[in-house]
């Protein structure tokens, strides 16, 4: 039964009914004999031709009640209790024809007594028999508990599966909603009843929208892959309605949520890919039973890469960062985790420490300490305008930052320094995206001049590039989402401006697996997938939080997009490659690519002469170091801040180096 079980669930829709044509007319015919064998109490034989004819009409008036009666479109799996009821009226239905029909033709043979125990007898082998078969075919599915109370409202669920079905019970059971339908494409599915509910294609929403007064749509495919989800979810964000969905089947099964938990869909449900399975030696190499350290500890990424980094065991793990705040918040956090692991895991020594990668004493005594072998360096300032306005700090953090972190790890003989880098190092037009160049430039000079010590292998520097992440700090879906709440108008800078988005667990993830492959000096990229036009971005956020978005074909609309143009530095699009010569590496997301560096002697001299036109805040000197040394900055220092022309202009005020 368990090999049978999905071929008979994926047969066609043609041949499933046949199947049951054919079980009803066996049964149908087996009640029949038995009520004749019964009532003449020997083994019946039809006495003759007439009689087997009339007899045989029987079965053939009992299918087609049932057909009229609607009995072969309701999906067997889940035929429930109003299954049941129209079973027992089109069988009644039928032993009212047929025993009009032998009143008509007035053929001897029939008693009575046989029309009534073979109405019985039939009618309940067809319910034993489809409540046994729905019993039989029924995919193993998670209870779903009772919604939470609120005000009724109607809503259809997409997904005529076992999760849409065990919500349809969950919803009825406490009536404060009101299930006008199911949505879903299969082929199968469509114009068939699951419980009594209608099965309808998603291209039948609007005409169901105003006929039923729809509200909701409730996503039941907690299994489905996210590109399917980002599939259904295009074809419904076009409709006035508010979409939520119900958590992934791992974890209702797993108990850790519920159906109370449904929630509204995210946009990462929109934008995300499906995952790629990590490899876990690569998640392990470099962590498993040593000390690691993440500076920026507190931030996006890297608290998102302190709680991968705990999954896999390090003997230590060091959380170096800047912010007392943003310390203690993923201190806390770490601990409970830590206190939470079972009591045969080793639990790692934690250290928090407060500090800033500027402070080359800090560093170096936290690296000495603690006999710190990785390093991932994730502590930067990213928000380009704000680094647009402050170009000294912005600088003096994330390349200066790099270069005293990585100078103390090479003479401290740390093992492997992963550096965080982002897409806005390419061909740069802000100060961020220079300064991040200028980082992964310090790191491919010490690469380089170490290849050159054959006798000490020394420290692995190598670094990952990636773009947007989802949920981050100062992050658009942030925004956006807050704006749409507050009524609009929800800011746009260009209808053209387009981006690359990650989730931040994928990307973490990612980072820790590039920094396991790498050899020294290379740049990993991380595959994003396709980049998001912004504007459609908003539309569909605003779509799907049930409102429709304002402007000059929908006056009346909920709420507006407004084109503020683009912030200083910023760019139309991003890129992730200098070159053309990446490479594929031992993981499907993630590409390896050898790109143009400076000699550590050359560079060496273009950072004595850009901190010294730091300290005496020189706009002009500061953008002809940036264009000679970082490929492609093309930002021209008569477009910069007026903030930028206002410091050459101050008295010189040496940079602290506590600033990060």
């Amino acid at each position: 039964m368990l090999h049978l079980r999905p071929w008979l669930v994926g047969l066609p829709r043609v041949a499933k009914r046949l199947l049951l044509v054919l079980n009803d007319v066996g049964l149908i015919t087996l009640a029949l004999w038995v009520s004749l064998s019964l009532r003449y109490n020997q083994f019946y034989v039809p006495h003759d031709w007439q009689v087997a004819v009339l007899l045989a009409m029987a079965p053939l008036i009992a299918v087609a009640a049932f057909a009229y009666g609607g009995l072969y479109r309701i999906v067997t799996r889940y035929i429930g209790h109003r299954g049941t009821y129209r079973i027992i009226a089109c069988m009644t239905a039928s032993v009212l024809l047929w025993a009009l029909l032998i009143l008509l033709t007035g053929i001897p043979g029939v008693p009575r007594t046989v029309i009534l125990f073979y109405g019985v007898i039939a009618g309940g082998l067809i319910m034993a028999s489809r409540h046994a078969a729905g019993w039989a075919l029924k995919s193993a599915g998670v209870r779903i508990p009772d919604l939470p109370n609120g005000e009724a409202r109607t809503v259809l669920i997409y997904g005529a599966g076992p999760a849409g079905v065990q919500l349809m019970d969950a919803l009825r059971r406490r009536g404060e909603a009101r299930v006008a339908g199911f949505l879903d494409d299969t082929p199968s599915l469509k114009g068939q009843f699951i419980g009594g509910q209608k099965v309808y294609r998603t291209d039948k929403l609007a005409k169901l929208i105003e006929r039923e007064n729809v509200k909701e749509v409730l996503l039941a495919i907690p299994d489905a892959p996210r590109r399917e989800r980002r599939a259904v979810l295009k074809r419904l964000d076009h409709h006035p309605i508010r979409i939520k969905t119900l958590p992934a089947i791992e974890d209702i099964a797993i108990g850790r949520v519920s159906v109370t938990d449904l929630r509204p869909v995210d946009v990462g449900d929109l934008l995300g890919r499906d995952p790629v399975p990590p490899r876990s030696d690569l998640l392990s190499r470099n962590i498993t039973g040593k000390s690691v350290m993440v500076s920026g500890a507190g931030g996006s990424i890297g608290s998102e890469l302190v709680r991968q980094i705990l999954k896999q065991g390090p003997a230590r793990l060091v959380l170096f960062e800047m912010s007392e705040v943003a310390l203690y918040q993923i201190e806390m956090e770490v601990r409970a985790l830590v206190a939470d692991l079972p009591a045969t895991v080793q639990r790692p020594e934690i250290a928090a420490v407060l500090g800033s990668v500027l402070d080359d004493t800090a560093v170096r005594g936290t690296i000495a300490r603690f006999s710190v072998a990785t390093i991932y360096h994730a502590a930067a300032y990213k928000h380009v305008p704000i680094v647009e306005l402050n170009p000294v700090a912005g600088l003096a953090n994330n390349t200066f930052g790099t270069a005293t972190i990585a100078a103390a790890a090479q003479d401290l003989g740390v093992e492997r320094f992963v550096l965080i880098s982002t897409d806005k190092a390419v061909r740069p037009t802000n100060i961020m995206g220079a300064s991040k160049r200028l980082a992964e430039l310090v790191l491919q000079a010490k690469a380089k001049s170490q290849s050159r010590a054959a006798d000490t292998p020394g420290t692995v520097f190598t670094m990952v590039r990636f773009g947007n992440v989802l949920g981050s700090s100062g992050s658009v879906v942030q925004l956006f989402r807050k704006q749409i709440e507050a009524g609009g108008p929800v800011t746009v800078t260009h209808p053209d401006v387009i981006r690359f988005f990650m989730s931040i667990p994928e990307a973490a993830e990612l980072v820790i697996q590039a920094g396991a492959m790498a050899t020294g000096g290379e740049v990993f990229v991380l595959d994003m997938g396709e980049q998001v036009r912004i504007d459609e971005l908003a539309r569909s956020m605003i779509r799907l939080m049930g409102l429709e978005v304002r402007d000059a074909e929908t006056p009346d609309g909920d709420v507006p997009i407004a084109y503020i143009g683009l912030r200083p530095g910023e760019k139309l699009y991003e890129e992730l490659l200098l070159g053309e010569n990446a490479t594929g590496t031992e993981h499907a997301r993630i590409l390896r690519i050898d790109e143009p560096a400076l000699t550590a002697e050359a560079l060496t001299g273009e950072l004595q002469t850009l901190r010294a036109a730091m300290d005496r805040n020189d706009a002009e000197a500061i953008h002809l170091v940036l264009k000679r040394t970082v490929e492609g900055y093309d930002r021209e220092p008569a477009e910069a801040p007026s903030v930028l022309t206002k410091l050459a202009t101050r008295p010189v005020v040496p940079v602290p180096q506590t600033l990060h």
